[in-house]
């Protein structure tokens, strides 16, 4: 898969034109892949993603972007899997807030990579103070020579498929909902750091995972989750919180896999979430919290026999 960065005077568009989806596409949700399946219809074999490395909310927005449900590394992993042959990253900045609709098209699509046919999600906006609408894409590609195609955007029982609702749903711990949504579980990935090692003294040991603050996180609690590390995934139980036996106040990621021996110091570790378990809570002592511990790895083991992990 190529990956074009930069200014879009310094792409090399193929020969043969290419067909485009363009999105921010966090999450690359089942409405995303919905957008990405009509580059099916083009005319012309080469399958773009038109993206952005920095979220166009990170500059309009007085709030700053919304939690991400990915990073762009695992965007671009998703996009590779799905067959796409180039992905164009854009860095949403001041020139791209001043860019007018019809240099967009222009400087972008047109001569950064010969689009002759564009996929859009219902309600796509673009171009300075968002004047571009799918009306005036359409225009402008008749002009150019490149098709557009508008995507409806999808709904599951009654529920729109947007990254906001996904976001929602992950907040409020229903991380079954937000798999529902997204086609898979949600995943975060992060280093194991060192930690307490208060696991291994009660005999469940636990890898700490740090990840990236700007990452949806869900609500705390205990859940059954995969463990995936070097290419495999395991079963394996996560507590997410800040470890109110011990007194804890940092909110940390805990991740015990079920049945294995594992070195994961310094490891990535993708930590995908299935079904929330229970609230986090306090115990009294430590045989109540391993007791518990215990009747957590047994729910968890049943319910990942009946969940095996999709991507």
């Amino acid at each position: 898969m190529i990956i074009n960065r930069g200014s879009p005077d310094s792409w090399d568009p193929p020969e043969e034109g290419s067909a485009v989806a363009i999105g921010v596409f966090d999450g690359v949700h089942r409405g995303h892949r919905r957008v990405l399946a009509a580059l099916d219809e083009a005319p012309v074999p080469t399958r773009v993603v038109l993206t952005f490395g920095t979220h166009p909310a990170q500059v309009l927005s007085t709030t700053g972007a919304p939690a991400k449900l990915g990073s762009l590394k695992d965007r671009l992993a998703l996009f590779e899997a799905m067959g796409i042959d180039r992905v164009a990253i854009l860095d949403f900045n001041e020139e791209m807030v001043a860019m007018t609709p019809d240099d967009f098209v222009t400087r972008v699509l047109v001569d950064g990579l010969s689009a002759r046919y564009v996929a859009i999600g219902h309600g796509f906006r673009f171009g300075h103070a968002a004047e571009g609408t799918t009306e005036t894409l359409s225009e402008l590609g008749r002009r150019h020579g490149f098709e557009v195609a508008v995507v409806p955007i999808l709904s599951e029982d009654g529920v729109e498929v947007r990254s906001t609702a996904i976001r929602h749903s992950i907040i409020d711990g229903d991380v079954e909902q937000a798999a529902v949504l997204l086609g898979r579980p949600y995943a975060i990935r992060g280093v194991v750091v060192p930690g307490e090692g208060r696991g291994a003294t009660i005999g469940v040991p636990t890898a700490n995972v740090s990840f990236p603050d700007q990452l949806a996180v869900p609500a705390r609690g205990v859940y059954a989750v995969y463990a995936e590390v070097d290419d495999r995934r395991f079963p394996a139980v996560a507590n997410l919180g800040v470890r109110p036996t011990f007194g804890g106040e940092e909110e940390v990621l805990e991740v015990h896999v079920i049945g294995e021996d594992l070195d994961l110091r310094g490891k990535e570790l993708g930590v995908h979430f299935v079904t929330r378990l229970r609230d986090e809570q306090r115990f009294d002592g430590i045989e109540s919290l391993v007791a518990q511990i215990q009747a957590d790895i047994g729910a968890a083991e049943d319910l990942l026999g009946e969940v095996p992990l999709t991507s």
